[in-house]
């Protein structure tokens, strides 16, 4: 029972590679980064000032973009700090990245559910739509899904601090993610496991219920309609939509859902590092890309910007 000792310091392992290829991938990575926040903070402006933008479905655009700046800035940094061979953090660190991570990941695919049942409402009942998918109704499933998912994950965090663990305190990821996390416990944590993943299904099957049941009726009232130009926007303002919600689904599903013996660590890591920090550089652009009214926007602003500086000079 020795070892049943209060943690004070958890080794992330990180990455097995050379000295030369963690340089490499740390400038790759805050590359991204950066990126990443520039990206998702242009977005937020740009729906903050522009008139046109200022709907449902780019309000909660724009809420995807502080998630998506929240989740990476949960695992970047410290992933930056692994690969400069800063590999320990506390148990108290550790639970709260885990905290953020989950929770905030939980309210993107609320958001996503959200943004689905927009796009149904849009395509297939267009007339009621401003009366449906007001500010007011955008702000309470927001706040919601904020409320739901933190306070929800705070008990799965309660329950974890309570289990006792025992040396060595090696986590094989570059970041506290739970499967590792909880093989550090003294005790038999399959109750934990089985939690978990009760957990994992009830943040997931919800909005992708929404989303499939939402997409069934878009389809089918798009491929209703008679003009070839009206199905083209149409299937235009949802492919966006679904690009993101197809990325974000498979690889927690492959992580999260499918049994852990049915892949390895290493492959673990490699869509843990897509997830966390590709992702969320592509929710943005792949809504910039494929949207004009945001191209638009985009090129307003900046004209707007390059006009002031003349101005000033």
């Amino acid at each position: 029972m020795d070892n049943h000792t209060n943690v004070i310091n958890i080794l992330l392992l990180g990455f097995p590679i050379g000295a030369d290829l963690r340089i490499f991938f740390f400038f790759i990575v805050l590359s991204i980064y950066i990126l990443t926040l520039t990206a998702n903070i242009t977005i937020i402006t740009l729906v903050k000032l522009e008139q046109c933008l200022q709907t449902p479905m780019y309000f909660l655009l724009s809420q995807l973009s502080i998630i998506d700046i929240l989740y990476s800035s949960t695992i970047v940094p410290k992933m930056l700090s692994t690969l400069l061979q800063k590999n320990s953090i506390s148990l108290a660190g550790c639970f709260t990245q885990q905290y953020f991570y989950v929770s905030l990941g939980t309210i993107e695919f609320f958001l996503l559910g959200v943004m689905a049942v927009d796009r149904y409402f849009a395509i297939c009942n267009p007339l009621r739509y401003t009366t449906i998918m007001n500010e007011k109704i955008c702000l309470q499933a927001t706040s919601a899904s904020w409320l739901v998912a933190f306070l929800s994950m705070l008990l799965v965090i309660i329950f974890l601090s309570k289990l006792p663990f025992c040396a060595p305190y090696i986590v094989d990821h570059f970041f506290c993610d739970l499967a590792p996390l909880l093989k550090l416990s003294c005790i038999d944590a399959h109750m934990m496991e089985y939690a978990v993943f009760i957990y994992c299904c009830c943040a997931i099957l919800p909005s992708f219920l929404a989303t499939i049941v939402s997409y069934v009726f878009i389809v089918s009232t798009i491929l209703r309609t008679p003009s070839q130009k009206g199905k083209k926007k149409a299937f235009s303002t949802c492919a966006s939509h679904f690009t993101v919600v197809v990325i974000l689904y498979g690889t927690v599903i492959f992580i999260y859902v499918t049994p852990a013996q049915a892949h390895s660590i290493e492959i673990n890591k490699f869509i843990g590092v897509f997830n966390t920090v590709v992702t969320p550089l592509l929710n943005p652009l792949i809504y910039c890309l494929r949207n004009k009214e945001v191209k638009a926007a985009m090129r307003k602003q900046l004209s707007r910007t390059l006009l002031k500086n003349k101005l000033a000079k």
